[in-house]
């Protein structure tokens, strides 16, 4: 969009950077065919919907590819927009079900950092010597340890490990994942504790 010409007297306008526009008057426009609008929203919310996708498909092409698709499909979708939630947790939702579709047909890998992932390991001295930075046998046993974490991973289902990466790596909330997943927060509560179970068991003899 180009600014208005000023004179030289007159007060530069601000930049469009400046001006946040709230969500609500972006969808509203997107809603009429405003294309601009609606790239505003994309623009502030893919990176975070792609940090996903890339946690659930561990391949930044799939994970770009599928953001673009939830993207367009979003658009395409649009009128269909209640707001009954926020657009990103609409949109979110789209882009999730689209990667849990691919999933379902690739079995691709999904790596975690060990610091994503909530152990309580202020509780854990093991741990906690294994990720800092001043033991010197972290590197060794960090990598051993962020191996058996992948696979372990792999062992959960799409559903359990998408709850993990929403909620431990994206740090979003219950109720917001409640949101995206379309279930309830107790759900949510109950598919995370038994993820993490079978998570911290399948890594016992490393967590000692």
């Amino acid at each position: 969009m180009t600014a208005p010409a000023t004179s030289p007297d007159s007060e530069p306008a601000p930049a469009a950077t400046d001006v946040v526009v709230p969500e609500q008057e972006l969808v509203k426009k997107a809603r009429h065919g405003d294309l601009a609008a609606y790239d505003q929203l994309v623009q502030r919310y893919q990176e975070r919907i792609y940090r996903t996708l890339y946690h659930m498909t561990s391949n930044h092409e799939d994970a770009n590819d599928l953001a673009q698709e939830a993207f367009i499909k979003g658009f395409q979708a649009l009128k269909s927009f209640k707001g009954g939630s926020s657009f990103y947790t609409w949109v979110y939702r789209i882009a999730v079900n689209k990667t849990l579709n691919f999933l379902k047909q690739r079995k691709n890998r999904s790596h975690m950092s060990l610091n994503d992932l909530d152990f309580n390991t202020e509780n854990n001295p093991d741990l906690v010597a294994l990720v800092s930075d001043k033991t010197p046998r972290r590197d060794a046993a960090l990598s051993e340890l962020q191996e058996k974490l992948n696979e372990a991973m792999l062992t959960l289902s799409e559903i359990h490990r998408l709850v993990v990466t929403l909620h431990d790596v994206q740090g979003l909330s219950h109720e917001e994942i409640a949101k995206i997943m379309d279930c309830n927060v107790g759900t949510v509560r109950s598919r995370l504790f038994y993820a993490r179970q079978q998570l911290q068991g399948r890594l016992a003899g490393y967590l000692k």
